[in-house]
């Protein structure tokens, strides 16, 4: 019978030591992804070349798909600008080792060629673990509708 307590102590201790882990991991995530908006606002070629992985693929809601030098030089070029990031919502999910998706809504406040840009976007995007550090992988998002007016008027 005294067994099963120590067992049962074992396992609270392993599951709370997991959930330490889970969490130090989604900060290391959050973090970098903090330093992703603030790079990509910066339009800071070091920083961006540091945050971004060399495989990025980064799917805009328009359509268009940009890889890491692409989207660097349109960054670096400021023909479009990041002006703001808020997010609405933004969740951490590990999905195996060195691989966390992030998912929500964000409203970026942007300009591309000198035109103001307001997309309220739902999100999916990848990080991986690459040589000790987390990079920014993959990137899909699409526009939410307007919302619709309210009744009478």
């Amino acid at each position: 019978m005294k067994t099963l307590p120590r067992l049962l102590l074992l396992l609270a201790l392993a599951a709370g030591s997991l959930a330490a882990a889970e969490d130090k991991l989604i900060a290391a995530v959050r973090a970098a992804d903090d330093e992703r908006l603030a790079a990509t606002q910066a339009a800071d070629p070091a920083r961006l070349a540091a945050i971004f992985s060399d495989e990025l693929r980064y799917g805009h809601s328009s359509g268009k798909v940009d890889t890491k030098a692409s989207y660097m030089q349109a960054l670096t070029s400021r023909n479009t600008v990041y002006e703001s990031f808020k997010y609405q919502e933004r969740t951490f999910k590990s999905a195996g080792p060195g691989i966390v998706l992030m998912t929500g809504r964000v409203v970026i406040h942007a300009s591309n060629a000198g035109q103001k840009v307001v997309n309220d976007l739902n999100f999916l995007a990848v990080w991986r673990e690459e040589a000790g550090a987390w990079r920014f992988l993959a990137w899909q998002s699409c526009k939410n509708p307007p919302p619709a007016d309210a009744p009478g008027k």
